[in-house]
């Protein structure tokens, strides 16, 4: 069976959970942001102006372009570009940590890229869907009302953001304690999710596995690639390319998968690159997180390492001695 042609079944009720994952996750962001992260964007806008330039017009025209040189089958086309106009996750923030990159400007662009997503989002589906003809005929096939993703994302985004923000400002001592727990609760009900929905549907989608790992492998090194150059072509410093490569690389494909689910009917393809995209990118995530702080800590190493030390002097002859001496 062509995979265009594979429906995931989840009942109404499974949907219902996946949002309130989703809108916890987005709360655990909102519970982060502080009013210093938007001082931030007034202080250097340029940074954050190019990231979200690469987030939401580079990656998705990258994507286009990989998804046809790839010609993959057109649910996965379509799956790769909706993964790539989602938002950036809160793991980003922790990769960037992990990987000695600047997280004062990871969380700015978190938190800046979150809030464009509500409005900017479901136009950008729209409008990079329409530049290959196979997402094209399944954009058509789907009607897809951008007016209800809208407001679709707006409750699983917006929402947590309006009640998570002024909690953060008002009680910031409490919910710095709760804010771990709700990203990481949201963090593992997600994965229970995508992995008991993918055994429950893996039937039609066994022949091909291959193909989703493969596809979704290239195109996460491909969003990371994107993030740390964009950054490099303005001259950003190597902490900034690092947040800048896990803000476009790693991309909150479970709002991914919730949409899909939602306007899509859970069409196979789509489903299955956001689901894999989910857990993949976190791998990749601390693997090229680990590269990079074992590279910094053999830097280190080397720079301390004092230079070679210069071989003493030859000390000079003992002065020869004559009859007057003794």
């Amino acid at each position: 069976m062509s995979i265009d042609d594979v429906v995931l079944s989840f009942t109404p009720g499974s949907l219902v959970i996946l949002n309130v994952v989703l809108a916890v996750i987005i709360l655990g962001i909102a519970l982060e942001v502080r009013p210093a992260d938007f001082r931030t964007v007034l202080r250097s806008p340029k940074a954050v102006l190019v990231g979200i330039a690469a987030q939401y017009l580079v990656l998705p025209a990258v994507t286009v372009g990989l998804a046809l040189l790839l010609n993959v089958p057109a649910s996965i086309a379509l799956g790769m570009i909706l993964v790539a106009c989602c938002p950036p996750g809160g793991i980003s923030n922790v990769l960037t940590h992990r990987a000695h990159g600047n997280v004062a400007l990871s969380a700015s662009m978190t938190a800046v890229s979150n809030l464009v997503a509500i409005a900017v989002m479901p136009l950008n589906v729209a409008l990079w869907a329409r530049l290959n003809p196979g997402t094209e005929s399944l954009m058509r096939e789907f009607s897809l009302d951008r007016w209800e993703m809208l407001i679709q994302v707006l409750l699983i985004i917006g929402l947590p953001f309006a009640l998570g923000m002024p909690l953060a400002r008002r009680y910031p001592r409490i919910t710095d304690k709760v804010r771990p727990w709700v990203q990481r609760i949201g963090l593992i009900a997600l994965l229970v999710f995508i992995v008991s929905g993918t055994a429950s549907n893996l039937g039609p989608l066994r022949e091909h596995l291959g193909t989703i790992f493969l596809v979704v492998l290239l195109h996460d090194a491909v969003a990371l690639a994107v993030g740390y150059w964009t950054a490099a072509a303005v001259r950003l410093d190597e902490p900034s390319r690092r947040a800048f490569a896990f803000e476009v690389g790693a991309r909150n494909t479970g709002l991914g998968l919730g949409l899909t689910l939602t306007f899509f009917a859970g069409l196979g393809g789509m489903a299955m690159v956001a689901a894999w995209w989910g857990i993949w990118d976190i791998l990749a995530g601390l693997l090229l997180a680990a590269w990079w702080r074992r590279r910094d800590a053999r830097a280190g190493r080397a720079a301390a390492q004092p230079p070679d030390a210069e071989p003493p002097a030859a000390e000079p002859p003992a002065a020869a001695t004559n009859g007057a001496d003794r």
